[in-house]
């Protein structure tokens, strides 16, 4: 009888994990322009999540459509946000406020660069780490804040994540 040879299974690293559940989470997403989901996790433990959508009790993108506003940055390039959608990573910060759950030292991953807004919460709650699937097309502002403010940003591909109206 011949033995057929196993490939060796391959255990996923711990920021392939999270990440894995934070794209997961983000199923939930209600903006169908990109659903995004994110894990705040601490000492390997999940400590809160996120999803992107409208506030409790208002209508979402997928039911009433998109609220696009243009931001132009400082190097003036323009980009377009959903103004009617709270960030996955918005949400999460939130979660931990209404729970009482400090994020002080912890890692979040989501599966693109935090926005500038984003970032600043992310500074702000004391987050430590920040790992990222792929690359936001205007996140070079948020790696420099990130830079600035000693938080270490992991991106695991480097190339742009892409969504619908993008811009």
């Amino acid at each position: 009888m011949e033995t057929e040879k196993k490939e060796a299974y391959k255990r996923p690293s711990w920021d392939e994990y999270f990440l894995g559940i934070a794209k997961m989470v983000g199923g939930r997403g209600t903006c169908d322009r990109i659903r995004l989901g994110c894990v705040v996790t601490k000492d390997k433990q999940i400590l809160v999540t996120g999803y992107n959508g409208a506030p409790k009790g208002l209508p979402h993108c997928d039911e009433v459509g998109h609220l696009l506003k243009e931001t132009i940055h400082e190097d003036g390039h323009k980009s377009l946000h959903c103004e009617r959608t709270i960030h996955s990573e918005q949400n999460a910060i939130c979660q931990a406020a209404k729970l009482g759950i400090p994020l002080e030292g912890g890692t979040l991953y989501l599966q693109m660069t935090p926005c500038l807004r984003c970032a600043m919460l992310i500074v702000n709650c004391g987050i430590k780490r920040v790992v990222a699937e792929k690359r936001y097309h205007a996140g070079a502002e948020t790696e420099q804040m990130f830079k600035d403010a000693g938080i270490e940003l992991v991106t695991l591909d480097q190339n742009i994540a892409e969504y619908a109206n993008q811009k």
